[in-house]
């Protein structure tokens, strides 16, 4: 086995224990993702930048402290990959996925990335997103469309796509990515990964100009890996209270020790489609599968009916509010910010976002006040859920073929299962469930109740163990 593969393969908590170990050269591991990206991402476009001097010079200084024998983090040596929107490093190119920003360069360093690179972590390059992050699939005006490295004929899902498509490809064992209807569990189940929504508020968002933009629709910044451990890993350095969010807050979670507990006392609801999504049955099948391992892992799974009491269609009005009027507020920070109207470029923005920006003109406080209403019907039926389960399980996806160019947008709200958890602010994952008979990964989620985050991975860990899920696309 040449180390490319050998080291490739490994999850970022082995990576990093064999470079503090002295086995490997955190440079060696640098190397080896500089190599794979080069040789692989012209198919799969994951990434929009790399950065092969900075992370380097990153890794020099990181065999360096191993050779001093300096205390060093449980990252340390491990290269990452950052979402080109949110996830800022000081000097390094941050388009927004937008050909507008094509040149732009960050002037700080993000308040995760920071804690990222205080565990070790090193920045390796930034990875394709469609234009701020507006839909879930992964495609925009600068790079063009991110592919799933399991069937490249696919779109790796959005709105961290790029990341997912990293991940699942070998070429970064961690990456960052961030959710504001699904932007970090729809591109894990499109790639096979694993990724998890925190409980909002924590996981800090320092992003300024405005610090006030993410409760109507909850957006919140969380980990991507290989692995359950790996993502518990991201997730423990990236939590906690910052002084700069103000809905960041001082709940104290044992992230890392939860992926070793027994879920024998788990008692879990399984919900086929939420009361109202379209599940294919290929889809269904898989999921249906995941959820007996589940139980082959000791937990009591029951399967259950939401009963929050509205059709599909009253669920996408309300949503089109909630998210369509964030939209907007995007663009009026981004024009507050940079002096940029997207309206005034249509031939440089994506069409889809400037549809979204139209519609969320036609909102106002009426609109948003009636949305409320069905958000808190459907955060209320699944509080009541968990008031008798520890978590709810349902698909990721209602499908596992979204072409690499297709056109969702008359389809966008029945396809992913997420968006309704970004409402609520629950935490989710997305864990791999398994392949359709064509080959393509579908997705489980994993819901709980807020700030209980641990129990969250410790399903999720057994799961793993239960079912050890490994990328379909081989090295």
């Amino acid at each position: 086995m040449s180390l490319e593969s050998e080291l490739t393969r490994l999850s970022a908590t082995e990576l990093s224990t064999r470079i503090r170990n002295g086995d490997v050269t955190a440079r060696e591991a640098v190397e080896v993702h500089l190599d794979r990206i080069e040789r692989l991402d012209d198919e799969i476009n994951a990434f929009v930048t790399v950065c092969p001097d900075e992370a380097r010079a990153a890794a020099e200084e990181a065999d360096h402290a191993v050779e001093s024998d300096e205390d060093v983090g449980p990252l340390h040596g491990v290269p990452l990959a950052l979402k080109d929107l949110g996830a800022l490093k000081e000097g390094v190119r941050h388009t927004y996925g937008s050909a507008l920003f094509s040149d732009n360069v960050a002037d700080e360093t993000s308040a995760i990335v920071e804690r990222l690179e205080d565990a070790g972590a090193i920045v390796i390059g930034k990875t394709n997103t469609p234009e701020f992050g507006h839909k879930g699939t992964t495609t925009n005006e600068l790079a063009g469309p991110t592919a799933s490295p399991i069937d490249t004929d696919l779109n790796a899902g959005g709105s961290s796509g790029g990341s997912a498509a990293a991940l699942a490809a070998g070429m970064a064992p961690l990456a960052t990515g961030s959710d504001a209807g699904g932007s970090l569990r729809i591109p894990a189940a499109a790639c096979g990964i694993y990724a998890i929504k925190p409980t909002f508020g924590l996981v800090p968002d320092d992003g300024r100009p405005s610090a006030f933009g993410r409760t109507t629709q909850h957006v919140t910044k969380g980990p991507m890996a290989r692995t359950v451990e790996d993502a518990a890993a991201m997730l423990e350095a990236m939590a906690g209270p910052h002084s700069a969010d103000p809905s960041s807050v001082p709940v104290d979670i044992d992230y890392r020790s939860a992926v070793e507990k027994p879920i024998d006392d788990y008692r879990i609801a399984y919900s086929p489609d939420l009361d109202a999504f379209p599940v294919a049955e290929e889809v269904e099948a898989v999921v249906e599968d995941a959820v007996g391992a589940l139980e082959s892992a000791g937990a009591t799974v029951d399967e259950v009916s939401i009963d929050h009491g509205y059709s599909m269609a009253e669920l996408q009005e309300a949503t089109m509010a909630t998210y369509m009027t964030s939209i907007l507020e995007t663009a009026t920070i981004v024009e507050e910010a940079h002096g940029v109207d997207f309206r005034d470029h249509p031939d440089e923005v994506t069409d889809s976002l400037l549809a979204m920006i139209h519609i969320g003109e036609d909102f106002g406080p009426e609109e948003l006040a009636r949305s409320g209403v069905v958000r808190t019907g459907f955060f209320d039926a699944v509080q009541d859920v968990l008031a008798a389960y520890a978590l709810i399980v349902t698909p990721t996806l209602s499908r596992a073929d979204v072409g690499l160019e297709e056109d969702l947008e008359s389809s966008a709200w029945d396809w992913p299962l997420t968006w309704p958890f970004n409402w609520t602010g629950h935490p989710v994952a997305a864990a791999p469930a398994g392949l359709t008979e064509a080959g393509h990964p579908v997705g489980l989620q994993l819901v709980g109740s807020r700030f209980e985050d641990d129990r969250v991975l410790a399903a999720s860990a057994a799961l793993e163990r239960e079912r050890p899920w490994k990328s379909p696309y081989d090295w």
